[in-house]
């Protein structure tokens, strides 16, 4: 079971950050979230310092993963570098790239 973050993100908008409600449009209106559009909504919600979502927590489906990989491959960039674009740690970039490559 998963929690239904679409529900949970929309609520937070309406009762404490109505006016962001625009910018999180695009992402609300897909049919499914993934790990990567939960983090961008609460980028966009709480902004970079927050600490609600503390990386040591986080938690990435398959999709992302791939998304996360591709991006990698997409800019050319080294496990170092792509764990500090979406603040992971470079073991962790170097464990998916061993499980799913």
């Amino acid at each position: 079971m998963r929690p239904d973050y679409k529900k949970i993100y929309v609520d937070i908008l309406d009762k404490k950050h109505p006016q962001k409600k625009d910018d999180c449009k695009k992402i609300l209106s897909k049919k499914q979230l993934t790990s990567l559009d939960i983090i961008e909504l609460n980028t966009i919600i709480f902004g970079h310092s927050s600490d609600v979502l503390n990386p040591s927590h986080r938690s990435y489906d398959p999709n992302s993963i791939f998304k996360i990989l591709e991006y990698q491959k997409a800019h050319n960039l080294s496990n170092t570098k792509l764990a500090q674009h979406f603040k992971l740690s470079k073991n962790t970039v170097s464990q998916w790239k061993k499980k799913f490559i």
